[in-house]
């Protein structure tokens, strides 16, 4: 019925649409599983050399941006609903520092029944993001925008299951 569609902006949507829920993952058997992501922030020379040096105001962004990472991977069923709850085996967070840029690198592994990889995601956008926050009065230029500040990158590196690794290119 055409009443039942709502236009926004040139979207149509059906009110009656339903969400389908969680894909049922009750008969798969529970395996080791890992996945590592990594993504980057891009910034300037100058604000690299101030999370070094320990000189932002807020503190220390690598362990705040760390923390992020923890927390965010903990809690990925809250932010992607369709997401399973899994219990998490081991976290790894690390960082390294470019000239104009820090990389951020997550590793989760489970024993479960499905895939860690939205969980490394989650824990390396997080961490990105709190970098930016940290930073950003370091970033801003003089009309309060960020020409030079941007999230790059974020992908999964690796997937393992049940130990037969893969690649983003060769994908269980």
């Amino acid at each position: 019925m055409a009443e039942d569609k709502e236009v926004t902006e040139g979207m149509i949507s059906d009110r009656n649409e339903k969400l389908e829920g969680m894909v049922d993952i009750t008969e798969k058997p529970p395996v080791f599983r890992r996945a590592r992501a990594s993504g980057s922030i891009r910034l300037r020379e100058s604000t690299i050399e101030a999370i070094k040096s320990g000189q932002v105001k807020k503190g220390d962004v690598l362990a705040t941006a760390r923390l992020a990472a923890i927390l965010a991977a903990k809690d990925t069923p809250r932010l992607i609903p369709m997401c399973h709850p899994i219990p998490l085996t081991g976290l790894e967070v690390s960082f390294q520092l470019q000239p104009e840029r820090v990389e951020a690198y997550v590793t989760v592994t489970s024993v479960g029944r499905t895939g860690v990889e939205m969980e490394a995601l989650a824990g390396v956008s997080a961490a990105l993001l709190n970098v930016w926050d940290m930073v950003k009065y370091l970033e801003k230029d003089e009309s309060g925008n960020y020409p030079d500040t941007a999230i790059e990158e974020i992908r999964v590196e690796q997937k393992e299951k049940g130990g037969a690794l893969s690649t983003t290119k060769n994908l269980i």
